[in-house]
């Protein structure tokens, strides 16, 4: 692989960067839980480039990096922040960000994808990581044994694993291909407490059928779409393993669930389907809370007229039993959008939901990949049909253009949520952005 790594450092020059150093264990009056939900989503006519979220009363918002601070795509170009994880383990656990950047079509842009990081202690940015073949990338995860994982998100995407100098975080020694997690179209990643990786294959399954859109099934339908977990031979050790594809008996997509496999990795769509995987409507997120794995389905499935039946919604799978509910689906435990904000009988509810992240208390946070862009928060409590008791609306987005993405709770700052905007209206606005409840 023809491998660039780089140290471009730039100063943060603006105010907010987040202390780090807060466990789970502070106090009640930093919790995210505690809040007022927001009566409707955000009208992007009170958008406002220097605070463009809509908060609860009590929540505070800054920038922690955007392109004024380091603009890795130049000339308008967006930057297209993406994904967060930090330092989990080892010496200065939470002390740095590292970002995927989705940039796309790396032909036109002769860079390529790049991981950044951010010393959320000094707020200095650099590039990490750069290849001008790496296209779109998007999902990243710190592993229990000091690397970090990010994917591309592309039909056949690769996996990689970024070893970094343990002297200098900011430095990496070595990006590896991880062929044996499989070549799917990457966005989520998630590993569990014995070092098995989850990943999705992010893809319309129930209705794509074009082989110019990536179709490896010779145009069968249902297609890929599927949800996966890769066993290593060794914890640790992702160089060899077992890829599985998860089947469901059960009505869309829920019911009982099966490990299948092994099956080919290198072709990992094709096989997953033809070993009997169960294909969802472009699965996109994943998170392990407990022994629950929560699931981002972005779309609902399509009627023959190629209408949308519901607008996406989260599975939850319990991987002990393998059980597969709706944890959430608009109209059953949270409301259905209808319309814009500002337009007539406009309705704020759930629609296209996107990333996860576990939230210091153990309940769920999600954000939409819609405009505009609402951040959600979902009880992990349950009902007897494995749907959540309570679902809220946190924040929403204001810039009109922008799609707000990467939501992150830092193991080791409770305090602070870090999210990305991407496709910003402002000139260099992509960036990430800190959303910090403040102390009573």
């Amino acid at each position: 692989m023809n491998k660039t790594l780089l140290a471009v450092s730039v100063t943060i020059a603006v105010s907010g960067i987040i202390a780090v150093g807060m466990t789970h264990a502070d106090s009640k009056n930093h919790s995210f839980s505690n809040f007022k939900q927001l009566e409707q989503s955000a009208n992007n006519t009170d958008w406002d480039p220097a605070l463009p979220w809509k908060l609860p009363k009590g929540f505070r918002q800054s920038v922690v990096a955007d392109e004024t601070a380091l603009n890795i795509y130049d000339a308008g170009r967006d930057d297209w922040h993406d994904m967060n994880t930090v330092n989990e383990t080892g010496n200065h656990a939470g002390r740095f960000m590292y970002r995927t950047h989705e940039l796309r079509f790396p032909g036109n842009q002769p860079e390529g994808g790049t991981v950044s990081v951010v010393d959320l202690k000094t707020g200095e940015a650099s590039i990490i990581a750069q290849d001008p073949s790496w296209d779109a990338l998007d999902g990243i995860r710190w592993t229990p044994w000091g690397t970090v994982l990010f994917a591309e998100e592309k039909t056949g995407g690769r996996l990689f694993e970024m070893m970094l100098n343990t002297n200098d975080l900011t430095q990496a020694t070595a990006v590896v291909d991880r062929p044996a997690v499989g070549r799917l179209a990457h966005e989520g990643i998630e590993l569990d407490k014995d070092g098995n990786v989850y990943i999705v294959d992010e893809y319309r399954g129930r209705s794509e059928t074009r082989p110019e859109r990536g179709n490896t099934c010779a145009g069968a339908v249902p297609c890929g779409g599927g949800i996966y977990k890769f066993v290593p031979d060794t914890y640790g050790d992702l160089s060899s393993g077992s890829l599985y594809v998860l089947k469901v008996t059960g009505p869309d997509g829920t019911g009982q669930g099966e490990w299948l496999g092994p099956i080919d990795p290198l072709n990992a769509r094709a096989a997953g389907t033809a070993a009997g995987g169960q294909s969802y409507q472009r699965p996109e997120d994943l998170e392990v809370i407990g022994n629950t794995l929560y699931v981002a389905i972005t779309e609902g499935p399509r009627d023959e007229t190629d209408k949308e039946l519901y607008e996406g919604r989260i599975i939850s799978i319990a991987l002990d039993s393998l059980k597969v509910a709706n944890f959430i689906k608009p109209g059953v435990n949270v409301p259905v959008e209808i319309g814009k904000p500002g337009d007539e009988g406009h309705q704020s509810g759930f629609d296209s939901i996107d990333n996860l992240a576990e939230m210091p208390d153990g309940n769920l946070m999600l954000i939409e990949d819609n405009k505009p862009s609402d951040i959600w928060v979902a009880s992990t409590r349950t009902n007897d049909f494995g749907a959540s008791k309570k679902v809220r609306l946190f924040a929403s987005l204001t810039d009109p253009d922008a799609e707000g993405t990467g939501i992150y709770f830092s193991p080791t700052d409770s305090r602070t949520l870090y999210v990305n905007i991407q496709h910003s209206t402002s000139k260099d606005g992509d960036g990430t952005w800190a959303i910090s409840k403040m102390p009573k």
